[in-house]
């Protein structure tokens, strides 16, 4: 009897969750907005804008929609590996891959996003080469190279375990 109600207490617990979900929803828009205010001060400023700086804010852009586009890979498939399913029938815009992502496939996705805005990242200090010390310049494309090796060894070790689990089931 016990265990049944701490069973279902902590299965219930999984709600806990949503609220931590509506925040970042509510984060996505605190960077929409952001984005609107640096496209609204590129646009004041691209007759006196040197190309370097057109660049810059585009890769600041790109760098802002990378982020948006992980919050919303972290919202849904969080929400529907720990909340609770989402019908994807009631949504025809749906996107495909939201109703088959496993967790193994979540974090594959979260560190090749980190990984993507770390080269953006990268980029713009590239770009900015000239006012940029040695030191956060060795910084910048070391921690973007720990980025990129931790994805490779991640998605090694899911391709190795899903065939592990492929040949025990044999």
């Amino acid at each position: 009897m016990l265990e049944r109600v701490i069973e279902k207490l902590l299965f219930a617990s999984r709600w806990l969750l949503a609220p931590l979900y509506l925040g970042l929803a509510f984060i996505l828009l605190l960077v929409v907005i952001k984005a609107a205010q640096h496209i609204g001060e590129m646009t004041t400023h691209i007759l006196t804008m040197t190309e370097s700086d057109l660049v810059l804010g585009l890769l600041s852009l790109i760098e802002m929609t990378l982020s948006a586009s992980l919050i919303i890979i972290v919202i849904f498939s969080g929400y529907e590996n720990f909340v609770s399913r989402i019908d994807p029938s009631a949504h025809l815009e749906w996107p495909e891959w939201m109703a088959h992502i496993d967790f193994a496939g979540l974090k594959l996705k979260l560190m090749a996003s980190i990984v993507a805005i770390s080269a953006v990242q990268l980029l713009r200090v590239f770009m900015d080469i000239k006012e940029i010390s040695d030191r956060e310049l060795m910084w910048s494309a070391g921690l973007h190279i720990i980025f990129v090796l931790s994805t490779i060894a991640f998605a090694f070790t899911e391709r190795l375990s899903a065939s592990s689990s492929h040949h025990q089931g044999e």
